[in-house]
């Protein structure tokens, strides 16, 4: 029944449908995974004072994170109507944060201390060939 030439061709059609999973885990799950893994952040990282977009439409600041009900206030509108919603509800963060400067480890520091006093000794020695 699987002798000869059939064989081959039952590998090849087992081969064409993992190759075909594989193309679809890469170009359909993983993509998924990552977005979902970034929205979640973002929605946990969310900080009074943000200005938010939730996936209704409305836009606002929050005014107050209450993490026991998974959920957050936001002031909206001239009239300042405050509105509580679940962190699922955010679309999008908008407000800017500016990066911040990472702090240099000690081998940093030491390595520009040390480039500065070598600066330094090589500025005396040239006033030093100056002078003479």
């Amino acid at each position: 029944m699987f002798g000869g030439e059939g064989g081959g061709n039952l590998w090849l059609t087992i081969l064409m449908w993992g190759g075909l999973l594989v193309v679809f885990y890469f170009l359909l799950i993983r993509p998924n995974s990552k977005k979902q893994k970034r929205e979640q952040e973002m929605r946990n990282n969310i900080a009074i004072g943000d200005d938010i977009t939730t996936i209704g439409g409305i836009q606002g600041r929050i005014i107050a994170v209450k993490e026991d009900e998974d959920a957050f206030v936001i002031e909206t509108g001239p009239d300042r109507t405050k509105m509580k919603f679940k962190k699922w509800a955010i679309s999008s963060v908008d407000t800017v944060k500016e990066p911040v400067e990472t702090k240099k480890s000690f081998a940093e520091m030491r390595a520009e201390k040390k480039a500065a006093k070598e600066a330094a000794k090589e500025e005396k020695e040239a006033q030093k060939n100056n002078e003479q």
